[in-house]
């Protein structure tokens, strides 16, 4: 891929004069060198931003964009150094749904919790956490209106559960793949669509005897890519203070283009851009930013005035991370698993427009192995398109980390638990 994509691939590949062009990807337990990258690193940790996006770097990023027939100028990246990070407000959606709103949400020790909604909050557009607080509206909102029942430990991953859950998440996706954006070019607002009224008309799509293929809506009227070059960490401290941490450069090395002298390869999140029709709000323009996978996530409960860590959590993959959002929490205050648990479940992808894979209408539903042979034969018999996947494919259904808080019921004293995602290579670890 990195021959593929850049002229400068020697950079990032390991020295061999019996390889092709003298160069190889390393093998397991050989050391890389890339003194191109220190140098980089170098010039960031004497000069800050100004290293990258100025000077030396910044003329090479411009140099090999143009050079493979890009549009950048120096210009470009300056004014991005120079208007900063923009703070963002978080979006929540506080879920009263199932067993949490009778206040029998069942706890990791098996007694239930005294809170009867879980709060989820999610980075506002231009991320994708609004599809994860859609879903869950969605999914209360189908309780109200008696299509889906309260769900038992029995139901976990049974064929309703998993239908309603699939349906859920195309309604949410239908909408975000049209609206999310650069907030700056939204044409509706986020709360808008996690707002009831508006959910409560979505859900209205919702058939429990088949499959459907939503199109987007509009508040007031009516309103999974995936594979990932990520990295997620939560971490929590001694007073409960929570941290969820993503970053991504997007699928594996991201672009490939390697600028000369650099040592690292460019992003492409503009891969989330839209090249038509006209008057989509994602469409590709200069000074904008696309829809954007990567999203931190965070549970809190309690009143405003005095609200409580739940968990720090997040699932790294591209499209599949906030229908881990959704389907990690809910394993956890619906099914009543411990966040290793609640990690390890086998999982469900739909497509949500994967163009890399050949689906753009997110007709196809990637199920994990473990899943009941009955559960994926009710889904089929609904409509689903279904394809079970095993093995390294399980990369599909994401990675994800989880650090819980909750009190002991005896002793009042805090409670952390942790969990990993045993289908990466991270881990949990108490210091």
């Amino acid at each position: 891929m990195l021959r593929d994509a850049s002229p400068n691939f020697r950079e990032m590949l390991k020295r061999d004069r019996d390889a092709e062009n003298f160069v190889r990807a390393p093998k397991a337990g050989e050391i890389l060198r890339n003194p191109s990258l220190a140098k980089t690193f170098r010039a960031l940790a004497s000069e800050g931003k100004k290293g990258f996006y100025t000077g030396r770097v910044a003329e090479s990023i411009i140099a090999i964009i143009k050079q493979l027939d890009g549009y950048m100028e120096m210009e470009d990246l300056k004014n991005h150094m120079e208007v900063g990070t923009e703070e963002a407000d978080p979006i929540s959606f506080k879920f009263r749904g199932q067993t949490l709103g009778k206040g029998l949400a069942p706890s990791t020790n098996g007694a239930p919790d005294s809170h009867n909604f879980v709060e989820l909050w999610e980075h506002p557009p231009n991320g994708q956490g609004i599809v994860a607080l859609m879903c869950l509206g969605i999914l209360e909102e189908l309780e109200k209106d008696k299509k889906i029942p309260l769900f038992s430990r029995e139901d976990h991953n049974s064929t309703l559960y998993l239908h309603s859950i699939i349906e859920s998440l195309r309604i949410a996706f239908a909408d975000a793949n049209w609206w999310v954006t650069d907030p700056a070019h939204m044409a509706v607002k986020s709360a808008e669509m996690i707002s009831q009224p508006y959910l409560a008309e979505r859900a209205k799509l919702f058939d429990s005897q088949k499959s459907n293929i939503p199109s987007h809506g509009h508040p007031g009227k009516s309103p999974a890519h995936n594979h990932s070059d990520t990295v997620y960490f939560s971490v929590v401290d001694k007073e409960g203070n929570g941290m969820s941490f993503i970053n991504s450069i997007y699928s594996g090395f991201a672009t490939g283009i390697i600028p000369q002298g650099c040592g690292f390869t460019l992003q492409n999140r503009g891969a989330n851009f839209e090249l038509g029709p006209d008057d989509h709000p994602n469409l590709y323009a200069p000074s904008k930013r696309p829809y954007h996978t990567i999203i931190p996530g965070l549970l809190t409960h309690g009143p405003e005035d005095q609200r409580e860590l739940h968990s720090v959590y997040g699932v790294m993959g591209g499209f599949m991370q906030p229908q881990g959002h959704v389907q990690v929490l809910l394993n956890m205050e619906v099914f009543g698993m411990n966040p290793q648990q609640a990690l390890d479940a086998p999982r469900i992808c739909i497509g949500a427009g994967l163009p890399d894979m050949g689906d753009t209408q997110g007709n196809a539903v990637y199920v994990e192995e473990g899943v009941s042979e009955a559960t994926i034969a009710g889904l089929r018999k609904l409509g689903h398109k279904i394809e079970v996947l095993h093995g390294l494919d399980r990369a599909m259904f994401g990675r994800g980390q989880i650090i819980r808080r909750h009190l002991d019921e005896e002793s009042g004293i805090e409670v952390y638990s942790g969990g990993s995602d045993p289908r990466g290579d991270g881990f949990a670890m108490p210091v």
